[in-house]
């Protein structure tokens, strides 16, 4: 099973584009920082992740403030058909802390 939740700021964001289909994407950094146990040892678990929104939840994430603490739901892909890097697609999100 590939699903993966992860919470996140939002970092950097580009604007929505559309595919020649006509799908609206948004390409996205997203920050993790959290402390997690690992063979009884605290271990701070710090990284950064390609995102992408794509169709419907794309325009609600364009406008999500960046200054939030959400909550992302996805899963991972490779970025193209023969690159190895990977990219977390977003299927649903939701604001955990406003951040003010």
């Amino acid at each position: 099973m590939n699903n993966l939740q992860v919470t996140a700021l939002i970092t950097e964001r580009d604007s929505v584009r559309y595919t020649p289909a006509g799908m609206p994407i948004v390409n996205a950094i997203l920050q993790h920082s959290s402390q997690q146990m690992e063979a009884g040892i605290a271990r701070l678990a710090e990284f950064e992740v390609s995102a992408i929104a794509a169709g419907d939840i794309s325009k609600r994430f364009s406008e999500a403030p960046l200054s939030g603490v959400y909550r992302f739901t996805g899963f991972l892909a490779k970025k193209s058909r023969n690159s190895k890097s990977l990219v977390f697609h977003i299927i649903d999100f939701s604001l955990l802390d406003t951040g003010a």
